[in-house]
């Protein structure tokens, strides 16, 4: 169990403020993460790399020279937003482009996706590249729906020596397509991990079983099997991987035997013995291996094994000297050459306009009832972090609860700041969609920072909106969705409570009822097709490897969503006659 924390909602922050601490010569802290203390130097493409926390040394602690450039540090297990994406990328960009990768997560390829846009807005040469590595995730045939796990590692590691050696952006790109193409990954668990305050682990493994085919976010494995020894552990995973071997004829490899955190190295020692062996009987050449904690799960017990199937170049770049505050390898310049960065180059403010100038007396009334709404739903949702939590732990990492909690109070706070300086309704509304986006982090929090901005694009900052104006808003927050997350209904989302809720008020308005009222009937019906997903399986998302688990479940976004619609109808139902 994790157990030392002081506030568990700012565990990552507090765990930042020690890592910059402890790796001065390595390390800088800049808006959203890390990078390195020296600056990118004249025609280096910058890799950055990241995803949620909780996986140390992944991700931060792999910046250095050699490795990467700069670490997008998000909350436990949580993508961190697109303006820390973009932040981070800022800061490590030189002048020759910069490759921004993490796994294959919906939040991380949605958020890091609106960075790279941001950036090339801003004149930056920018790309983004998800992991696929995990074999468990999905089928042969279907890789680029599989899952980013441990093989991370050896992506970001080619794909930094790449930009390390001086291949342009089209260059490094092809390294990590190359490397990720040649890269297979197979988990199992002994026991779940913990999240820094909770009572109790994500999952559990019965007694006498481990969980195969495992997830670093605190998914559990997608099937159990009696605990094997150590050399029966190595059979496992040594066939597992091996049968989706790629198309190729290599008989040279990289191969990692990662700890998740709480598996002993002499542990893995025992396991790599008897792997390396059955390895090299299949007549393979194992290339400077590593065993040892590379991507963990917070306290996780478990392990997994990756191999990479190597060509001249990737053994190359696999072999490259690297150093930085958690990985060392052959011998690098010294990390205290080239210009370090000064405290003040961090991310430049983006310029800010007056908001009080685009509203009139009825738009600042009405930023004060959304301003009001929002409170309400995040004082709600505090109250609902554990149940919201335990709902998405069934087939998911259970950070669901949590995530909403810091994305809504992010929210509050940030329009009650635009209320104060005489916004509008929908700078109020934009104002805290981009704050939701960027403290909530993940595909929850990025989702409803687009549908807050787009509902305030649509309300405006002047006069009061009628109810067939907060009918398309919520229309336009709908097709955001639709557009940004991939996802359609019955793929068990937050999409299958709000596509029935939007159909609703948009019927009602159009018979005539006023918004308030047609909203709190549409909140029904939001909440009873929120209990209708406990009978889907989900198609997209973590939760899909475990979709048989999942049945008899509610999706914990839809679910989240029809009681956020709730308390936005009792905070109107006031203002039914008039206010509204």
């Amino acid at each position: 169990m994790t157990k030392l924390f002081n506030d568990p909602a700012r565990f990552t922050e507090d765990m930042l403020v020690g890592f910059l601490d402890a790796y001065p010569q390595y390390v800088v802290g800049v808006p959203g993460g890390v990078v390195r203390a020296n600056k990118t130097p004249p025609g280096k493409v910058a890799v950055v790399i990241g995803g949620g926390s909780g996986h140390y040394p992944a991700f931060c602690g792999t910046v250095g020279a050699g490795f990467a450039d700069g670490a997008v540090v998000g909350n436990i297990f949580t993508s961190p937003s697109a303006q820390e994406a973009a932040s981070v990328a800022r800061a490590a960009h030189g002048d020759a482009g910069v490759l921004l990768t993490t796994g294959n997560y919906a939040g991380d390829v949605m958020n890091f996706g609106l960075a790279v846009t941001q950036l090339r807005s801003e004149g930056i040469e920018a790309h983004y590249f998800a992991v696929t590595d995990d074999i468990a995730s999905a089928p042969k045939g279907e890789e680029a729906k599989r899952r980013g796990i441990a093989g991370d590692f050896t992506v970001f590691k080619c794909a930094s020596a790449a930009a390390e050696d001086g291949l342009d952006l089209a260059g490094v790109i092809r390294v990590a397509e190359a490397s990720n193409a040649a890269t297979r990954t197979l988990g199992v668990a002994f026991d779940g991990c913990t999240l820094p305050g909770a009572d109790g682990p994500l999952f559990t493994v019965p007694d006498g079983q481990m969980g195969v085919g495992l997830g670093i976010h605190g998914e559990p494995g997608v099937s159990d099997e009696d605990m094997p020894s150590a050399a029966e552990l190595a059979a496992t995973l040594v066939e597992g991987v091996f049968a989706d071997k790629p198309s190729t004829d290599s008989t040279r490899i990289a191969v990692i035997l990662n700890g998740l955190g709480r598996t002993k190295y002499e542990e893995l020692f025992v396991v790599w013995g008897a792997a390396a062996a059955l390895i090299r009987e299949r007549g393979y050449e194992i290339v400077e291996p590593e065993v040892g904690e590379l991507v963990t799960s917070l306290d996780m017990a478990g392990c997994s094994l990756t191999v990479m199937w190597l060509d001249e170049e990737l053994e190359k770049y696999w072999r490259a000297p690297a150093d930085s505050p958690a990985y060392r390898k052959g011998a690098t310049s010294s990390a205290a050459e080239g210009e370090r960065r000064s405290d003040a180059e961090a991310e430049a403010a983006a310029p800010s306009r007056d908001v009080a100038e685009l509203a009139d007396d009825d738009g600042r009334r009405g930023g004060q009832l959304i301003a009001r709404a929002l409170e309400a739903m995040a004082g709600m949702l505090a109250d609902a972090e554990d149940e919201l939590g335990r709902i998405d732990a069934v087939a998911g990492d259970g950070d669901h609860g949590r995530g909403m909690v810091k994305g809504s109070a992010a929210a509050r706070d940030a329009a009650a700041h635009a209320v104060e300086e005489g916004a509008g309704q929908g700078s109020v509304l934009t104002a805290a969609g981009k704050a939701w986006a960027a403290k909530a982090g993940g595909t929850s929090g990025v989702l409803w920072g687009a549908m807050l901005s787009a509902l305030g694009a649509r309300l405006g900052d002047t006069g009061r909106p009628d109810s067939e104006t907060v009918a398309a808003g919520m229309r336009d927050g709908y097709d955001a969705l639709t557009q940004l997350g991939g996802a359609s209904p019955g793929d068990k989302t937050m999409l299958d409570a709000l596509l029935p809720f939007v159909e609703d008020l948009e019927r009602r308005v159009a018979d005539g009822q006023p918004w308030q009222e047609a909203w709190r009937l549409a909140a029904d019906v939001a909440t009873e097709s929120a209990r209708a997903t406990s009978e889907m399986r989900p198609k997209v998302g973590r939760a899909r490897p475990l979709a048989e688990r999942s049945v008899g479940t509610p999706d914990a976004g839809a679910t989240s969503l029809a009681m956020c619609a709730h308390t936005v109808a009792d905070c109107f139902a006031l203002t039914a006659k008039g206010d509204g």
